[in-house]
């Protein structure tokens, strides 16, 4: 048995890094030299930490040569893999052919590149090549059409920004509009506990309907609320609202094209209270202020 004299001082140092070093390799060899330290034999040694007799002399020759510090060092440095080879391909079918489940994408590289790896490993793979497994998100149907976005980028150019540097300006009010429907029901969220809760829940056979208007500068919010239906009479009601607001600057509301919002009956109430509606093109919902509070009231009001 290979013969070693520890100082007090190395022997706590050992019994410390054991427990504190970061890293559970080089805590394994912290134990194994303070259990040598304590004058255990070999054989229990490897018995306790659960190494081979290899192992352990490597251990302790590491300590012969540099002491506590030559035990901190981590010279493996793993052998790279086959596949960072064929990333390329895998890529370019992935790009085309995303997978659904890990597995999928296992059996599909093996039979691309011949090259077998475990589920954990095929994990790994992806996210270092960038891919991760993300919730599928969709756009409008007509959205994506490229006459579409130039028209909604034109919109946001000649009119919207404008409109907005007025706003900062002080020349103009303007408020974006929108109606929100919260069903009477509980919003499930994650959060972190110890057991799963359970949340009492209403049926989810009513609504509470929000129409509301937010003020693009002050962030100001105006709103009209019911449970039955929002409707012309619904949007007339909230003109009102903002013509009571007393501003001495003219109005502007930025707003989608919801039929009961187009009607003859809310023009002609617009124009008698002498506030202007700017239509939103179709299918731009990123265009209206508006939605970004409903989309933080849903999270950070109504989930758990």
């Amino acid at each position: 048995m290979i013969q070693i004299e520890f100082s007090e001082e190395e022997i706590q140092q050992l019994n410390y890094e054991r427990y504190h070093h970061p890293h559970p390799r080089v805590q394994k060899k912290m134990e194994v030299l303070y259990l040598k330290s304590r004058r255990l034999s070999h054989q229990e040694i490897r018995r306790l930490c659960q190494i081979s007799k290899t192992t352990l002399v490597s251990y302790v020759r590491q300590y012969q040569q540099g002491g506590i510090e030559q035990l901190k060092q981590l010279n493996y440095k793993g052998k790279p893999s086959q596949l960072n080879e064929q990333v390329k391909t895998i890529e370019v079918y992935f790009q085309e052919h995303p997978p659904r489940k890990v597995a999928e994408a296992q059996a599909k590289i093996e039979e691309l590149t011949g090259i077998k790896r475990n589920p954990t490993q095929i994990r790994a793979f992806l996210y270092r090549i960038g891919m991760g497994c993300r919730k599928v998100g969709f756009v409008p149907g007509k959205g994506s059409d490229p006459d579409k976005i130039e028209e909604q980028e034109n919109f946001r150019q000649q009119k919207l920004e404008p409109l907005l540097e007025e706003a900062k300006a002080g020349k103009k009010a303007v408020f974006f509009v929108d109606a929100a429907h919260f069903v009477h029901r509980a919003y499930l969220g994650f959060i972190w506990c110890f057991t799963r809760i359970f949340m009492r829940s209403p049926s989810g056979r009513k609504r509470f309907n929000v129409l509301g208007a937010i003020n693009a500068v002050t962030k100001e919010v105006v709103s009209v609320t019911n449970e039955t239906y929002i409707n012309a009479e619904t949007v007339c009601e909230l003109l009102v609202h903002l013509s009571e607001l007393d501003l001495d600057i003219p109005i502007t509301l930025v707003l989608d094209n919801a039929r009961y919002q187009k009607c003859r009956f809310v023009k002609d109430v617009a124009g008698f209270l002498g506030i202007e509606l700017l239509y939103l093109p179709s299918y731009s919902p990123h265009l209206n202020l508006i939605e970004r509070l409903w989309r933080f009231v849903r999270h950070e009001c109504l989930y758990s």
